[in-house]
């Protein structure tokens, strides 16, 4: 694909309501680097990355792209590119590096400086609590399989909010449970890398009250713009068979309403209940629990990626591990058409029908997407540029989807693009790059791609529109 196979109407036609922002997001463990600097303790994913056959290639985010360092160049480019907002996660190990207890400072005076270079170049922080990185220490006690760590979490929010709250106005508790709880216990796929279901579904109810836990602490340090962050991909299947309908059914259950309902509704989906009581991985619910984690939110941030086709039937021998409880007899189609270097297709159409869907299961909640992007080979061409049609196709593409949500009446308020910089994409390593910037990862330098500008151009319009 070259420059002139996107859409002119889409690169020069695009508009935005006043009010409604751009930003870009990243997470701590993925550009940070700087695992064993001013006193952080290990994070799960230092040891999921440093066991053989985890990760491609054996590669860690020891190094990353090094922005506990280089923040101040990394923000002078968010300014470059007019964002005015950036969405960030604190590393929980860098804070308390036993998970609790003794508070390390430095880690908290580097999120400081962060913060205070955003503020001084016009960028709003979006402060992200939990991206994944649990310390080691907690997960040596049972993890998110443990209840505790639902109150250490809460404990850690408190302590941060305690640092950061007269610069930060933004707080979303928990990124993706979805991930950290399925692929991290079901499938293993991702840190801690187990295999069970009974130790995933404790992690997602954990993980929800946690998330509650939190929010409460929150409010009553006079937090007012607290949100959380759910990763949806909508669930099709293959046909009308009952079979298909049913497996689809059972996904979607699991990826999508496990997560929305409890945190807008104050309950989980009596039919997921079920599912997961019948697979002997029942939910840990305690009475109360679910006031908890009900409790009020300001926002909702949307994670999209792809949709995805399933259809019933045993999973082809070679397929990785489910990541559903009991979803051994349901199977993920690969997409057709044009798909990303993940091997996920894309569709911004779905885009548009999920949001409408969220709007209608959350009504009156004001949605934020929080990530939306897509993974290409990009190069660095010999004229110095990095061209990148696809991932400029992908990125207008989908704001055009967004916009017809919006004029259909879902309430949606901003959009970070994923992500800011090429960076460490978990178990894949360094071989996938999301980035509007790209980075060399021998020499660390940074170069806005043919995306990234086009981006400051939108966003440059907007400003000018008033």
């Amino acid at each position: 694909m070259s420059s002139t196979d996107i859409r002119p109407e889409l690169a020069g036609g695009l508009t935005f309501p006043p009010g409604f922002f751009f930003g870009a997001a990243t997470a701590a463990y993925q550009i940070e680097g700087a695992v064993d600097a001013d006193g952080r303790g290990p994070s799960i994913w230092d040891t999921f990355s440093h066991t053989p056959g985890r990760t491609f290639r054996g590669d860690t985010g020891d190094v990353a792209v090094e922005h506990y360092t280089r923040y101040p160049e990394d923000v002078a480019l968010m300014e470059e590119l007019g964002l005015s907002a950036y969405r960030f996660s604190v590393a929980w190990p860098r804070v308390l590096p036993e998970g609790g207890g003794r508070v390390e400072q430095r880690g908290l005076d580097f999120y400081r400086r962060l913060v205070d270079e955003l503020l001084e170049r016009g960028v709003d922080p979006w402060l992200t609590l939990y991206h994944w990185d649990l310390p080691q220490a907690l997960q040596d006690r049972g993890g998110w399989t443990d209840r505790d760590t639902s109150a250490r979490f809460a404990d850690y929010a408190g302590i941060v909010h305690d640092a950061l709250g007269d610069r930060v106005r933004h707080w979303s508790t928990l990124n993706e449970p979805m991930v950290s709880a399925l692929l991290g216990h079901q499938s293993g796929a991702h840190a801690p890398g187990i295999r069970d279901a009974v130790s995933a579904s404790r992690a997602v109810h954990h993980l929800l009250l946690g998330h509650g836990l939190a929010t409460r602490v929150l409010r009553d340090k006079g937090a007012d713009h607290l949100g959380i962050t759910l990763n949806f991909t909508p669930m099709s299947p293959a046909s009308d068979r009952p079979e298909d309908l049913d497996a689809a059914r059972r996904l979607d259950g699991q990826q999508n309403r496990m997560f929305l309902l409890p945190v807008a509704t104050g309950a989980y989906p009596e039919d997921v209940v079920a599912d997961l009581a019948a697979a002997g991985a029942p939910l840990p619910v305690e009475d109360g629990d679910l006031e908890v984690i009900g409790a009020p939110l300001d926002w909702l941030g949307v994670n999209y990626y792809f949709e995805q086709t399933v259809r019933a039937g045993a999973r082809p021998e070679g397929m990785p591990p489910t990541s559903f409880i009991g979803g051994e007899d349901a199977v993920e189609l690969d997409p057709e058409g044009v798909t990303t270097t993940m091997g996920w297709g894309v569709s911004p159409e779905a885009f548009t029908r999920l949001l409408r869907w969220i709007g209608e299961q959350a009504p009156g909640l004001p949605l934020v997407i929080t990530e939306n992007g897509s993974a290409w080979d990009d190069e660095v061409s010999p004229d110095g540029a990095v061209h990148d049609p696809e991932r400029t196709d992908f990125l207008l593409r989908h704001l055009a989807a967004l916009r017809t949500a919006m004029d259909d009446g879902v309430d949606v308020r901003g959009y970070f693009a994923w992500s800011l910089l090429d960076n460490y994409e978990w178990a894949r390593g360094y071989a996938q790059r999301f980035g509007l910037v790209h980075v060399d990862y021998e020499t660390q330098r940074r170069t806005i791609k043919d995306s990234g500008r086009v981006y400051a151009d939108l966003i440059r319009r907007h400003r000018e529109q008033g």
